[in-house]
């Protein structure tokens, strides 16, 4: 599944940009509240043979307002900078983010990269007052949370 198709799947669940003034139809949302419930949204990422790391926006309410692609890497790393996930989450007014990355090779442990990287926008999201919810691990066997399995990287 190439870049594209990634975007025309998103594209057609959650608006990419959302604006303040003009309110879109489209389908009710439920809210994020476990990893379950952003599973749906990530599915494309089990099918990609590249690392991509997506942010997804949150309201107040933990409805999904948004994506930004942060990045598309190399088969086994992503470039990731605190200030490429936020900027899109501040210009579109997100409350909380949601990230999350693919591993092609098929685990879904988090490298120590991954859990730096965590560790780094929570702390970012903190003093922008935009709080990380969790970083998801997608691969092609399902899905894991870097909250559930490293909680402590949250606090």
């Amino acid at each position: 599944m190439n870049n594209r198709s990634l975007k025309k799947h998103l594209r057609y669940i959650i608006p990419q940009i959302r604006l303040a003034i003009i309110r879109e139809p489209g389908p009710p949302q439920q809210p994020i509240c476990t990893p379950d419930d952003i599973e749906r949204y990530v599915e494309p990422l089990k099918h990609h043979s590249e690392e991509y790391f997506i942010a997804f926006h949150l309201d107040a309410k933990h409805h999904i307002v948004g994506y930004h692609e942060v990045s598309h890497g190399t088969l086994s790393a992503s470039l990731v900078h605190p200030r490429e996930v936020f900027k899109a989450a501040l210009l579109g007014n997100s409350h909380a983010l949601l990230v999350a990355h693919n591993h092609p090779g098929g685990t879904l442990t988090p490298s120590s990269e991954d859990l730096e990287t965590t560790e780094t926008l929570v702390k970012a999201g903190k003093l922008l007052g935009v709080h990380v919810l969790d970083h998801i691990i997608v691969a092609f066997s399902g899905i894991a949370s870097i909250r559930e399995t490293h909680g402590s990287l949250f606090e």
